[in-house]
């Protein structure tokens, strides 16, 4: 028995010796197959590994691989061949011929590299055949992407091949090999792309191959890429693509509870098979050209927009935490808010109160401008100076993750613009500047620039009262935990009891029959949200909405942005609380709604802008 157990340790020893060791030879130590490269009796075949699927948060597969075809070469090994039969079996000219091989032979003579990537199955059986005509060029099969569902290109980025930089800067690549270049598959390249077995084969002096060598110990075998699960739903992001045809913008949802993306919408998009085959190099080009349309921007991550009325939560929330308002404090706005002697200190409001007074649960649904500017005069007037009273304001606006990267997992993204006293200090260096240079924070215009996602972070902070957890856009990765900055809870400098009569009033924005935003009511659920117009100097207005729903424990939060739309009501409200219905009920109960967002478009809009500006450049 002692022998049987003495055995079995022995056994497992060895075994866990020989896979440290093979985890060193294989991911650690690369000297040796260094100098395996530059020996001329040795030649070298690498076999890649399967890149990792991705999936959307229920399974459904997003990203796939399909078998692809490279033909290898090793340019020493190469000998005069017949260059047009060479040419007319895989479907190339002569200058392409001649160019591919210089390349490969510049990047080195011994190391094989690819001549002509991703060559059809056909071409492949053609030239498999007269391969050995060809001396010193071999195929070489590994998967290439492939998008189950045409959706989502600004989620899923692209691989495309490595330069020669790259390689400098990492060695573990080779001439002509993949790599994530956008989205999931650049933030998560280490954990999808998997290790790249090798094979050295021993040739004798004839240039015969004559087996492995030294049996094979320095041989590794190909350890796939993990799958990943993201956060994304792909219904909703579907769905929210499909509204936003015809249009510009960007949408974010977020559920609230966990900081996971549900949806990240950015339009006009591309199909993401454009970005696969031999033809991606090309495809490529023209959308990075097409200046006007910008398929490759993600809006949702690298638009800044003023966010308008929206803002107006933050303003609240920030007045009632410097105690400068309660909910109780009522104004009487006559059309909007005067702040100084002259003709243009005058902001417009158009919350229709005529002379009544407002207090903030009206300021709210109403979104009375005059209203705001006091609160925010209020804030920064309570202190000596305008300078400490704009550093506590700045402070507690980018508590909410405003002016600032959200530090996600995301490949791109603005930073958006928060002003600071020393920004002002800076902006008016000899003026002794006050409150009312800097009003138009109050409504979100000014100085003051969001993008999409902070906006949803924003609606998902207000959803939680004052707590969020960073935006994330993975769920889960295999064998893998995920990062603790996407599990360790945050919280902004405001008070928990103050978001609770803010929330009522975003209430009131749909249930108040007077509220900017009842005809988007949907019945059965109480949503929470704000309408937006972000002034824009190049055209029509944008649209904005934010919202979250159901009022009590949330399940998402978004934030619509539409370029051009004319007002947050028109375009982004509607978005707005049919993706919300979609979401918790799985269908749409407003069919007149539902098909004029589908079929509206806003392209004469962009066109008359367009016309404008070649006007004004000729």
């Amino acid at each position: 028995m002692k022998r049987t157990g003495l055995l079995t340790i022995l056994i497992i020893f060895i075994g866990i010796v020989f896979i440290i060791r093979l985890f060193y030879l294989q991911v650690i130590d690369s000297s040796y197959d260094k100098e395996l490269l530059n020996n001329s009796a040795v030649k070298v075949k690498y076999d890649y590994p399967e890149r990792g699927y991705i999936y959307d948060r229920n399974g459904v597969l997003l990203v796939a691989n399909q078998l692809s075809y490279d033909i290898m070469v090793i340019p020493r090994e190469v000998k005069p061949l017949d260059t047009l039969d060479f040419c007319n079996l895989i479907r190339i000219d002569k200058e392409t011929f001649i160019k591919n091989l210089n390349k490969a032979k510049k990047y080195s003579t011994r190391i094989p590299s690819i001549f002509q990537a991703q060559i059809s199955k056909t071409d492949y059986a053609y030239f498999q055949e007269k391969m050995h005509k060809f001396k010193g060029f071999y195929i070489q099969k590994r998967s290439l992407r492939e998008y189950p569902i045409n959706s989502a290109p600004n989620v899923l980025g692209y691989i495309s091949e490595v330069n020669e930089n790259l390689i400098k800067k990492n060695p573990n690549y080779q001439l002509g090999e993949l790599i994530g270049t956008a989205g999931v598959e650049k933030t998560y390249e280490n954990i999808l792309r998997g290790v790249k077995g090798v094979k050295f084969i021993q040739r004798n002096r004839f240039n015969k191959e004559i087996g492995p060598y030294k049996n094979g110990i320095y041989d590794t075998i190909p350890i796939p890429g993990k799958d990943i699960t993201l956060t994304i739903d792909s219904q909703l992001q579907t769905y929210g693509e499909s509204l936003m045809t015809n249009k510009r913008g960007g949408i974010v949802a977020i559920e609230p509870s966990t900081g996971e993306i549900l949806a990240m919408v950015s339009t006009p998009t591309y199909d993401p098979n454009l970005m696969i085959g031999r033809d991606r190099s090309k495809n490529f080009t023209k959308l990075y050209l097409d200046t006007i349309n910008m398929p490759l921007l993600d809006r949702g991550l690298q638009g800044e927009y003023p966010p308008g009325s929206p803002f107006k939560v933050i303003t609240a929330l920030t007045a009632l935490q410097e105690n400068v308002i309660s909910t109780t404090t009522a104004i009487k706005c006559f059309g909007g808010y005067r702040y100084g002697n002259s003709k243009d200190a005058f902001m417009e409001c158009h919350c229709g109160t005529r002379g009544s007074s407002v207090a903030l649960n009206k300021a709210i649904y109403r979104s009375c401008n005059s209203y705001f500017a006091n609160a925010y005069r209020k804030s920064i007037e309570k202190y000596p100076t305008p300078t400490e009273g704009m550093e506590v304001w700045s402070n507690h606006v980018k508590s909410f993750g405003l002016g600032n990267y959200l530090n996600n997992d995301l490949s791109v993204g603005k930073k958006g613009l928060i002003p600071s006293s020393a920004f002002y200090n800076k902006w008016y260096p000899n003026t002794n500047w006050t409150a009312t240079y800097t009003i138009s924070n109050a409504i979100g215009q000014g100085e003051i620039l969001t993008t999409p996602i902070q906006l949803a972070n924003m609606t998902a902070i207000v959803a939680n009262k004052g707590s969020y957890y960073t935006p994330h856009i993975v769920k889960n990765i295999k064998d893998e935990v995920l990062d603790s900055k996407f599990t360790t809870l945050k919280r902004t400098t405001i008070n928990e009891e103050h978001f609770d009569p803010v929330i009522e009033g975003l209430f009131q924005v749909f249930e108040n029959p007077r509220g900017t935003a009842s005809w988007s009511k949907v019945k059965g659920i109480e949503i929470c949200g704000k309408t937006g117009t972000s002034e824009n100097p190049h055209g029509q207005d944008h649209s904005i909405f934010i919202a979250f729903a159901p009022k009590d424990n949330p399940k998402i939060a978004i934030a619509v942005f539409v370029e051009n739309g004319y007002w947050g009501s028109r375009w982004a409200g509607p978005i707005a609380s049919l993706m919300i219905e979609k979401y918790l009920t799985g269908k749409t109960t407003r069919s007149w709604e539902e098909q004029r967002m589908l079929n509206g478009s806003l392209q004469d809009e962009y066109d008359k802008q367009l016309n404008e500006t070649l006007k004004i450049e000729d």
